[in-house]
């Protein structure tokens, strides 16, 4: 378990000091199935924060998986992942859980936030 923190706060660190533009291809920071978003990372995504970026469009807001598991087939774009959700920042899951939807929907790295800022309730003068 301190191996995986360990190399979690290890690709942290090499990720601040990589700049954004010009890198491969493989490393850029962008969405995808949930496998391509894991499998650019060195630990196979453990320990990390990812979610759907359909929530931010609904207005959910920190809502994420935390990756406890994975295991990656035809080149990191099919496989399984396992891990604990966390809805509105409270946990969902206890144990572990496979995670459904991952070839289906768009994910991205970290927690969702609302991209539609304005109300959904008409304001009456």
């Amino acid at each position: 378990m301190a191996a995986a923190s360990t190399t979690a706060a290890l690709s942290q660190t090499l990720k601040h000091f990589l700049p954004t533009r010009g890198l491969p291809p493989v490393l850029q920071p962008r969405c995808g199935n949930l496998y391509e978003v894991l499998s650019r990372t060195p630990t196979g995504g453990v320990g990390m924060e990812v979610h759907q970026t359909r929530w931010g469009h609904k207005n959910i807001e920190n809502s994420y998986w935390v990756i406890t598991r994975s295991q990656f087939k035809l080149q990191g774009k099919h496989g399984k992942a396992w891990g604990r959700l966390y809805w509105k920042g409270v946990p969902v899951s206890e144990r572990d859980e496979r995670i459904r939807g991952s070839l289906k929907y768009t994910w991205s790295e970290g927690r969702s936030k609302a991209l539609n800022a304005t109300s959904t309730h008409p304001t009456t003068p």
